[in-house]
C-alpha cells in the first residue's frame, strides 16, 4: 500500500504555524526593557527575517543533499559523526519541541486567562497539549488537514488584527519608522543583540519542513520554496504586527508583559472589544502547538529507528509515531507546570541555536566532501548567505553566556549530558546496526 506524503501546502502551513506564535505574540515586552525606538525594534525584526532566511535558503540545500525526515538530527549525523547526529537528536528529545510547544501553550493560556477570569492558566496549557496529542495521534490525513485549516485562519486573522488596528485605533500612537538620535548606536549594542535572541526565537520553525522531508511529495523540487516561501510570508506578518502593536498602543504598557495582542487590543478598541480579541488570538496560538507537535515526533521516531537505546519511539500506527508524540507531549507538560516562561525561552532558543548553527555550517562541509552533489537545488547567494546566518547567530549565543550565563551554562550542559548519553546508549545498539 502507497501512503501518500504531505503536500507542499500542509509543509508550508507547519512551517508558517511553527514560526506564528509564541516570539510574535509575547517578546516585544521584553525588548521594550531596554529599547524604546521603533526604528530599532523594526530593525530587529528585520535583522530576524533575514537571518532566518538565510538559513532556510541553506536548510534548503541540505535537505536536497541529504532527503531524509530528522532535519537536524539527519544532517549532522551525515556531514560530521553519529555522535553529533545523537546530540542534535538528544536536543530534539528533551527540549527542541517539548519546549516550545509549552511555551505556546503558556501563551495560549496567559491570553486567554487575560479574558476569561478565574482561569488556571496552567490546566488550560495542559489540557490544549493533551487535546492536540489525541487529535495528531489519529492518522496523517487528520493531522495534516487539521494543520492546513488552522494555519490559513491564524493568518487571515493576524491581517484582520492589523487592519482593525489601523483603523478603529482609538487613541494611535505617533511613532516614526525613520533614525532618531542614538538609535545608531543601539543597534550595535548588548540591548540589541539579547532583544535579538527573542526575536530570533519568534522566527524559530522556519526549519520544520525538514522534519518532514521524507514525507513531503516530491522534496526535492518542493522543500525549497516551502522553505523559502515559508518564511518570507512570517517576515512580512511579522513587520505588521510589530508596527500595529507600536501604534496601537503606548510603549510603557507593554513593557515585560506576555499579552502583548491583548495589551494593544484593550488600548485601542476598549476592555470589552479586547476580550474578543484576546480570545480569539489565544485560539491563533493552538495552530503553533499543533504545528509542533505534528513535526516533532517525526524526529523522536527517526532517532528511534537508528538508536537502539531510544527504540520505544519508532512505533507507527495509522501512520503516526504515536509512541513519540506522547513522549514528547508528556515532557511539555512537565515543563509547563515546573518552568518560568522567560527562563524556558532564554534557555531553549540558545541550544537550538547551536543546533541550527552547525547545520548550516553543514553546507560548507557537504560541498567540500562532494555529498549529494545530484540535488538540484544550491543555496542562493552562496557563500554569503549562510555566513551571514553564522554570524548573527554566533553573536547572539555570545551574548547569552555574557548576559545570561545561567540559560547558557545549563544549555552548554545539556549537551555535555548528550554526549555521556551517546556512549552509554551505544552499548545496547546491536553490532550489526550500520550508523545512519
Amino acid at each position: 500500500m502507497i501512503v501518500k506524503g504531505f503536500s507542499p501546502a500542509t509543509a508550508m502551513s507547519i512551517v508558517v504555524a511553527n514560526m506564528v506564535g509564541t516570539g510574535i505574540f509575547t517578546s516585544l515586552g521584553f525588548q521594550l526593557l531596554d529599547i524604546r525606538s521603533p526604528f530599532v525594534i523594526t530593525m530587529l525584526w528585520l535583522v530576524g527575517g533575514i537571518t532566518a532566511l538565510c538559513g532556510a535558503l541553506s536548510y534548503a540545500e541540505l535537505a536536497g543533499r541529504l532527503p531524509r525526515s530528522g532535519g537536524e538530527y539527519n544532517f549532522l549525523t551525515r556531514t560530521y559523526h553519529p555522535l553529533a547526529g545523537f546530540i542534535s537528536g538528544w536536543i530534539s528529545v528533551t527540549i527542541g519541541f517539548a519546549a516550545p510547544t509549552a511555551l505556546a501553550a503558556m501563551t495560549f493560556a496567559a491570553y486567554l486567562s487575560a479574558t476569561v477570569e478565574g482561569l488556571s492558566q496552567s490546566v488550560w496549557a495542559v489540557g490544549l497539549v493533551l487535546c492536540l496529542t489525541l487529535l495528531h495521534s489519529l492518522s496523517r490525513a487528520a493531522s495534516g488537514g487539521m494543520q492546513r485549516l488552522m494555519t490559513g485562519l491564524k493568518v487571515g486573522l493576524i491581517i484582520v488584527f492589523c487592519a482593525l488596528i489601523g483603523l478603529f485605533a482609538g487613541e494611535p500612537q505617533a511613532i516614526s519608522l525613520l533614525p532618531q538620535t542614538g538609535d545608531g548606536t543601539l543597534l550595535f549594542s548588548g540591548a540589541f543583540a539579547v532583544s535579538l535572541i527573542y526575536v530570533n526565537y519568534a522566527y524559530t520553525g522556519w526549519n520544520a519542513a525538514t522534519y518532514i522531508a521524507g514525507e513531503i511529495d516530491d522534496p526535492q523540487k518542493n522543500l525549497p520554496r516551502v522553505l523559502i516561501g515559508g518564511t518570507i510570508i512570517v517576515m512580512v506578518l511579522y513587520l505588521l504586527l510589530n508596527y500595529f502593536f507600536l501604534y496601537g498602543a503606548p510603549m510603557g504598557a507593554m513593557v515585560g508583559k506576555i499579552e502583548i495582542g491583548f495589551i494593544v487590543a484593550e488600548y485601542a478598541f476598549g476592555a470589552q472589544e479586547a476580550s474578543i480579541m484576546g480570545f480569539v488570538l489565544s485560539l491563533m496560538l493552538i495552530s503553533t502547538v499543533s504545528a509542533m507537535t505534528m513535526a516533532g515526533l517525526r524526529v523522536l521516531q527517526v532517532i528511534g529507528e537508528d538508536f537502539h537505546a531510544f527504540r520505544f519511539l519508532a512505533g507507527v500506527r495509522n501512520g503516526v509515531p504515536f509512541r513519540a508524540i506522547w513522549f514528547q507531549s508528556l515532557l511539555s507538560i512537565a515543563f509547563i507546570l515546573t518552568g518560568s516562561f522567560e527562563s524556558i525561552l532564554v534557555f531553549s532558543g540558545f541550544v537550538l541555536g547551536i543546533n541550527t548553527l552547525f547545520a548550516v555550517l553543514g553546507v560548507f562541509v557537504l560541498r567540500y566532501r562532494k555529498i549529494g552533489e545530484d540535488s538540484r537545488y544550491r543555496t542562493f547567494g552562496y557563500p554569503l548567505t549562510p555566513l551571514i546566518y553564522l554570524a548573527i547567530t554566533l553573536w547572539t549565543l555570545v551574548y547569552i553566556l555574557m548576559n545570561r550565563p545561567l540559560e547558557g551554562l545549563v544549555g552548554l550542559g545539556l549537551l555535555g549530558a548528550g554526549t555521556v548519553v551517546y556512549f552509554i546508549s551505544r552499548r545496547f545498539l546491536p553490532a550489526e546496526q550500520v550508523s545512519p
